[in-house]
């Protein structure tokens, strides 16, 4: 029987571990001997006094090192604020979003399409989320007097903070570190940006998604006739930078007009739209395609211009004159055409370039109030804006993650997409519960943090969606999560172990939670994804939770026997779990388990 570990998984540790089955020699007790390491590697490895390029800055090794280190911490699911819990596959989280990525990393590892995120611009304004920076509060940082739900203080990074850019860098750098290994291998990040941090952006995203899997810098327009009156300069755009995790990825492309391609002489090659017929070279350039062409009808003689050559070679041309694929024009002074036939055009789809737009902040600002009846949030991104992203990225059952979730427009987005061509995309939106000022509109409202705005966005959304075509049948719930400390109390050490606490661990579950905490930190520590159907079965008098039928059958009461595993055996589950104090003695323990391997051999046990 198996003792399962809690918290986020110990990627320095998972690391270690592959690095000894290669280079053995180099792990002596669970420690890497870096220096025999470089000496292994010397022909590959830069010394490391050498100058190199890259991006360095204050707090950047401590990023790579919060990332690796594993989190006790958990999702707590919130009911009373979900929508179509039992059977929803959407997840909205409440919590600091590295926090959320490291606890849904291994059950969501390489099985995101597509993640898009609209992160803090560092213009001097924003928050920066609750970290561990230890630097000097004087030399450093500002503290201002702003909270999350919990209590937790946030710190708002100004320019007049000597680490400006490096706080910026660590906070991206090491949620994108996780990002990267949620994506599937055929996955793509878009992350909005301006011009404050978009060079330092570039240059992280090179370094942990690889300068060779650079999609694009799209560049969006956000508003009209705006200018710096100091230079003359108009700041009314922003930029989507995109990368994939593998090479191969490309986006889908702008579908093509067809609607010219007609067949007014019955050509029995099908429908057929004029082309141009020449190519942009000099004759100098392409003397070989510097000749004149003549109809075999008229005898007319077409000059070829020297500024702009023929695209074909003479004999290719005159295979196509034969064919009846150049159209000739009744002037002698006109050009010839291409007769382009739709069967010959190899793509439906041309490459997309640009998302300048009408994507203006003024417009979202527009739809999020018309959704939620007031100006309750500054700056919201364009719902069409996230949708030509989910075009270009995604397939109708594809997972699509926001780890900046604000107003939850990308999830708006997702049914939006559903609703038009249905699709069962999912959405994960992660935001942190921050405090709206007491004084604002929306606080009046009664918004109390902007998790609300976003949770009351997605639920108003799906109202006018059916309102607009009530038969539809998409997905437009969520199950809520927040996040909290592990369900499960942390053992004492036996130094803190006297006769006063003898009895306390004996329950090692914390007081104010229930069995649905339990089962949800079971089956993120399992790796098992939080959408999985759940129904609940009372047999010999406990209460039984089936989740994914029997994928995992787990049981939290007391008083258990071989009777139950008699009974479970016959589900011949993948996965069961209990309390490790659930048994009522240690014999029961023992046969509960032999019973089991006996009459459902392949069933893993295990115990918190």
């Amino acid at each position: 029987m198996q003792k399962l570990k809690l918290g986020s998984k110990d990627l320095a540790k998972e690391n270690i571990q592959k690095l000894s089955t290669i280079f053995p020699n180099v792990v002596k007790e669970g420690k890497v001997d870096f220096e025999l390491l470089k000496q292994i590697l010397s022909d590959y490895l830069i010394d490391g006094c050498k100058e190199r390029y890259g991006l360095n800055w204050v707090g950047k090794k401590e990023s790579i090192l919060k990332a690796n280190t594993s989190l006790n911490k958990t999702l707590r699911p919130v009911v009373e604020k979900s929508v179509d819990f039992e059977n929803t596959k959407n997840l909205y989280i409440e919590g600091d979003n590295f926090e959320a990525l490291k606890i849904i990393q291994e059950s969501y590892l390489n099985s995101i399409k597509m993640i898009y995120i609209d992160p803090p611009y560092n213009t001097g304004k924003d928050f920066i989320y609750k970290d561990n920076f230890t630097k000097n509060k004087a030399e450093y940082e500002e503290e201002i007097e702003a909270i999350d739900e919990q209590g937790v203080k946030l710190y708002k990074n100004t320019d007049s903070n000597g680490r400006f850019h490096s706080d910026w860098l660590s906070m991206m750098y090491e949620r994108l570190l996780i990002a990267r290994d949620l994506l599937k291998e055929d996955g793509v990040i878009f992350i909005s940006i301006d011009d404050n941090e978009v060079h330092n952006l570039r240059h992280i995203c090179d370094e942990i998604f690889g300068e060779g899997n650079f999609v694009a810098q799209f560049v969006w327009r956000k508003r009209t006739g705006a200018n710096d009156a100091k230079k003359f300069v108009s700041n009314d755009h922003e930029y989507i930078l995109c990368y994939s995790k593998q090479d191969s990825f490309s986006l889908r492309g702008i579908e093509k007009d067809f609607s010219n391609y007609k067949n007014p002489d019955n050509d029995p090659r099908g429908e057929w739209a004029v082309d141009n017929l020449t190519c942009n070279k000099t004759a100098s350039e392409r003397p070989n395609l510097f000749y004149d062409i003549v109809d075999p009808k008229t005898g007319i003689v077409y000059k070829c211009n020297p500024n702009r050559v023929w695209a074909y070679e003479k004999s290719r041309m005159n295979q196509l004159i034969s064919e009846g694929k150049i159209i000739f024009p009744k002037n002698p002074n006109g050009t010839p055409m291409y007769k382009r036939h739709k069967s010959e055009v190899k793509s439906s789809f041309k490459p997309i370039s640009s998302l300048l737009g009408d994507f203006l902040n003024a417009n979202s600002t527009k739809q999020l109030r018309n959704i939620i009846g007031g100006q309750y949030f500054d700056h919201p991104k364009s719902i069409d804006l996230i949708k030509i992203l989910l075009k270009q990225s995604t397939s109708k059952s594809d997972i699509i993650l926001d780890f900046f979730s604000g107003s939850a427009t990308t999830a708006h987005a997702v049914m939006e997409l559903n609703a038009e061509d249905g699709g069962d995309r999912q959405f994960i939106m992660v935001q942190i519960p921050e405090i709206i000022d007491e004084k604002s509109e929306a606080y009046k409202a009664g918004y109390k943090t902007i998790c609300d705005i976003g949770r009351e966005r997605i639920i108003r959304a799906a109202e006018k969606l059916r309102m607009e075509n009530e038969e539809l049948r998409i997905d437009m719930g969520f199950r809520y999560f927040r996040i909290d400390t592990s369900n499960f109390k942390e053992s004492k050490d036996i130094s803190e172990i006297d006769q006063n606490n003898l009895f306390e661990d004996v329950d090692n579950i914390k007081p104010d939670r229930n069995e649905l905490d339990l089962l949800f930190e079971v089956i993120l520590n399992l790796g098992l994804k939080l959408t999985l159907n759940i129904k609940t079965k009372e047999i010999l008098n406990k209460k039984v939770y089936f989740v994914e039928n029997n994928l995992l059958i787990a049981c939290f009461d007391s008083n258990v026997d071989e009777n139950l595993a008699k009974e479970l055996a016959k589900f011949k589950p993948q996965k069961i779990v209990l309390k490790d104090n659930s048994f009522k003695t240690d014999n029961d323990k023992i046969n509960f388990e032999e019973t089991l391997k006996e009459l459902s051999p392949e069933s893993d046990i295990w115990v918190v």
